[in-house]
């Protein structure tokens, strides 16, 4: 009978992993249930007010055609042969950017994003979790206008207020900011699933973890996160054994003790940021240095030449054509002026490019002007940043040729934009680099760092032929700033053109169409649960 009992113990004991992740996944599920019952009626009283607001639009625009003899307002719900769509979904599309009030590239892929959606889909919801309380619906959307020259649709538009922002912090980890950040998204993601339970949950900022935790909570929501860079990446790992001290803020952070459990903690955090990337249903990236490592480190359960499609995020190339002039004529107007529009962080290595400068500036006859512009973030060391960057320069003995200008006005950034010869960046693997494409687009020639965004997507050969250059040691530029210079009048303004050219890949409408066609995948995913 003993033996009996034993052997029964020893035949359930294998089965006691399975039971608890099942217990796990129950329980997760059942708080899944609960959210969405507690929430029904608010997303029903959100789309009924909306739905009331699109029809007293409607009948604004009506009652004017009738009185003043308007013509037809196209209604955005029609295809571009000017059709009827056929397909009219009207669900909840919750975006999930806690700071959308921030005003950078991220802000302006977040606003593109929901006037593509919009216009694909007039009737649907597009509820933006924030935790930024001080914001109003219609103040955004005219600053949004404004702003990034996007036209949002107020009626289709909601905000949802969260009350745990702090717990995605990097200040409130001192210590494991990578782990500390992403299990505080969970706190976040929680918080808003109390707000509401959209139809499709869509991160743009790069929270994956609360993504997969809205996967696990509810099984019928599609989720898809744009992706602007990897939380973790493999060109981090590598920087740890870095000895140039150019491969970003962690080179040859891997020696020593500490240095041995930082690369044990990333190892072990990659595992696992890589296991919540494959609970994701749709990915996009932007730029093909962010979708190789996604693709290395989330390793899709099913192998796809489509995961983790590049979606180029949306740059005013059609504003800057407008506002530039690029002509023969006007290329007489350049001056030997190196721009470098970048935050004044340390990651940007602004010290690179100065050391790059002063040998540039000493060998040269026609002395040349550096010109630094970025932001200064308040309440952090970016100031003395700053200042260690001025006493680098006056040693370097260019301090009389070199200008910082800090939070900068764009009616100035346009006019160096318009006056300087070269556009250059200094940051290693750098994900994108939007900065570069506009200076492409306003006609600068790029010299850029030979890695990431600049490198794989921007600063590529088009028709053919070079649109500038790379470069990864001070020596590097300084020979590519020196080869600019020595360029004829018809070389430079062959370059520009070329390099203006090629910026028709970033505009706001290839980015709109690439977006559409991945949310069409999401709306067949919520369709067929």
């Amino acid at each position: 009978m003993a033996t009996l009992s034993i052997v029964a113990v020893l035949a359930v004991v294998p089965l006691l992993p399975l039971t608890l992740v099942f217990l796990v996944h129950f329980c997760i599920r059942a708080l899944g249930w609960y959210l969405q019952g507690q929430t029904s009626d608010r997303k029903a009283a959100i789309i009924s007010r909306l739905k009331a607001e699109r029809a007293a639009l409607s009948y604004d625009h009506t009652s004017q055609e009738a009185e003043d003899g308007w013509e037809k307002i196209e209604k955005s719900g029609t295809a571009e042969n000017g059709k009827l769509l056929t397909d009219d979904w009207n669900g909840v599309v919750g975006f999930f950017h806690p700071f959308c009030n921030a005003g950078g590239g991220g802000e302006r892929v977040l606003w593109a994003a929901i006037a593509a959606t919009q216009k694909r889909w007039p009737n649907a919801v597009c509820a933006v979790y924030t935790g930024d309380h001080d914001i109003e619906r219609g103040v955004v959307v005219a600053t949004v206008q404004s702003r990034f020259g996007i036209h949002l649709q107020e009626h289709s538009l909601v905000f949802l207020y969260l009350s745990t922002r702090r717990f995605v912090l990097a200040s409130t980890y001192p210590h494991f900011t990578l782990l500390g950040q992403s299990l505080g998204s969970l706190i976040l993601a929680y918080d808003a699933f109390r707000l509401l339970v959209p139809d499709i949950f869509i991160d743009t900022m790069g929270y994956a973890f609360a993504v997969a935790f809205c996967k696990y909570l509810f099984s019928n929501v599609p989720t898809a996160a744009y992706v602007h860079y990897p939380t973790i990446s493999t060109d981090m790992l590598q920087s740890l054994d870095d000895t140039t001290g150019e491969k970003g803020i962690h080179s040859g952070a891997g020696n020593g003790l500490k240095g041995k459990g930082k690369r044990y903690y990333w190892l072990a955090f990659a595992k696992l940021y890589g296991f919540v990337g494959r609970q994701i249903d749709v990915v996009m990236c932007n730029s093909t240095w962010t979708q190789g490592h996604i693709r290395q480190l989330w390793k899709p359960k099913r192998k796809s030449s489509s995961f983790a499609a590049i979606v180029y995020p949306p740059c005013p190339v059609e504003e800057l054509e407008k506002r530039v002039q690029l002509t023969r004529e006007s290329e007489k107007n350049r001056q030997n002026i190196v721009l470098y529009i970048a935050q004044f962080r340390p990651e940007k290595n602004h010290s690179l490019i100065l050391r790059a400068f002063a040998k540039f500036y000493h060998a040269a006859q026609d002395k040349p002007k550096l010109v630094l512009i970025g932001s200064v973030r308040s309440d952090t060391p970016d100031e003395k940043h700053v200042y260690n960057l001025r006493l680098e320069a006056r040693e370097l003995k260019i301090k009389d040729a070199t200008s910082f200008i800090c939070d900068a006005p764009f009616s100035v950034i346009l006019d160096y934009l318009q006056k300087s010869s070269i556009g250059t960046n200094g940051m290693y693997a750098e994900h994108f680099g939007i900065g570069n494409v506009e200076g492409l687009a306003a006609g600068l020639i790029p010299v850029v760092h030979n890695s990431g965004g600049p490198k794989l997507d921007i600063v590529v050969p088009f028709e053919g032929q070079d649109i500038g250059f790379h470069a990864e040691t001070d020596d590097e530029y300084a020979a590519a700033f020196g080869r600019v210079a020595a360029m004829s009048l018809e070389e430079r303004f062959a370059m520009r053109a070329r390099g203006r050219k090629s910026t028709k890949r970033f505009t706001e409408a290839a980015f709109a169409s690439k977006w559409v066609g991945e949310m069409e995948a999401l709306v067949k995913l919520q369709k067929a649960n």
